[in-house]
């Protein structure tokens, strides 16, 4: 390892800083913020954030000779990162011929800018592939009182419950608060030595423009610690099409070398006609067996109505993640959806391989 990179690399081991996913932030201890540019977790990683990607998380580090070990600082006002996330799958759907295919996830660029470093900025998440560019985040930030206090607006991640990575989770897909579905308004936000909290106000349509007067409330806290954290969520979106309520409870707990997350969530929806009333969940653990590799294993449940019987349905997934060496991820996994038996797609096997690229 190069003299220069050895400052940074022990700062990582000491401030044991998280990286990417929430069961990172579970096995290190700390908040999403400790390693990414937004403080609500996902996107953009800062110089810690980077140098635990570099230095931890990968099987082996391997130096470039000569080179500065990659930061994304481009200067003291200016950072740059990216994410690529290519996949193969094979879905076996009964009654149906297996299919096979090869696709490009997401491909992202992100971009911030410091007017005034430590204290205002303006960042950018674009989504360049597949397909047409399109703007995932684009808002400003002001911090104030000592860093304790933010103000952000513009287009933005809604808070909710867990930040997985896997948009398809129950916890993400149903309440459609994931990495699809950004919206545009305003954040504030609290963060100190254990407690990160925030409310957002915005549109309600997921980064399309106002429709009439309603608006979408969101609100999060977590209380973290060394062993663990706990946390709930409130979102309210009082559309024309009718309100729809969202509340979950969720938490993390380090248990040696494997981490745990749970999640609950109970939604009363109104704009689908009549009440509906649904009710999901997720637990995962996360078992580190050696310095890059990683055994995630999820059982999810989600309830669309429950004033109808017999209609749940369950996700049970295997992954398999292994990290070689800096900048590069490989993911092999299996999933297994058990539903109603009349619906062949809710009974479908799935084997995956992801490759994933970040900087």
């Amino acid at each position: 390892m190069s003299s220069k990179l050895l400052p940074l690399a022990l700062c990582a081991f000491i401030c044991t800083v998280a990286h990417a996913e929430p069961y990172f932030a579970v096995q290190q201890g700390l908040k999403c913020m400790a390693c990414h540019v937004n403080p609500t977790g996902g996107g953009m990683r800062n110089v810690y954030g980077e140098t635990w990607g570099q230095t931890v998380l990968p099987a082996r580090y391997i130096a470039a000779d000569g080179a500065e070990p990659w930061t994304g600082e481009l200067n003291r006002y200016v950072a740059l990162g990216g994410n690529l996330r290519a996949d193969a799958s094979v879905t076996d759907i009964p009654h149906q011929k297996t299919q096979t295919a090869f696709d490009v996830e997401e491909m992202r660029v992100y971009l911030e800018v410091r007017a005034i470093p430590d204290r205002l900025s303006v960042y950018v998440d674009q989504r360049i592939a597949p397909g047409g560019s399109i703007n995932s985040e684009a808002y400003g930030r002001l911090w104030f009182h000592e860093h304790h206090l933010y103000v952000k607006a513009g287009q933005m991640y809604l808070p909710y419950g867990l930040r997985l990575q896997d948009d398809t989770a129950f916890i993400r897909q149903v309440p459609g608060i994931n990495f699809a579905t950004p919206d545009r308004g305003v954040e504030l936000g609290l963060e100190t030595d254990q407690w990160s909290a925030q409310f957002t106000m915005s549109n309600g349509t997921a980064g399309g423009p106002a429709a009439g007067s309603g608006k979408q409330y969101s609100l999060r806290a977590e209380y973290v610690r060394s062993l663990g954290r706990i946390g709930a969520s409130f979102n309210l979106n009082d559309a024309a099409a009718g309100k729809r309520q969202m509340q979950n409870l969720f938490a993390g707990l380090r248990t040696g070398p494997v981490a745990w997350l749970g999640e609950a969530d109970y939604i009363v929806d109104d704009s689908l006609g009549p009440r509906r009333k649904q009710a999901l969940g997720l637990v995962e653990a996360d078992w580190r067996i050696r310095q890059g590799h990683n055994l995630k294993l999820t059982a999810e449940y989600f309830d669309p109505d429950i004033d109808v019987s017999n209609d749940a349905q369950n996700r049970f997934s295997l992954v398999w993640e292994f990290t070689p060496m800096q900048f590069v991820q490989l993911r092999i996994g299996a999933r297994n959806y058990d539903g109603i038996p009349q619906n062949d797609l809710e009974n479908r096997r799935v084997l995956f391989a992801q490759l994933n690229g970040y900087f």
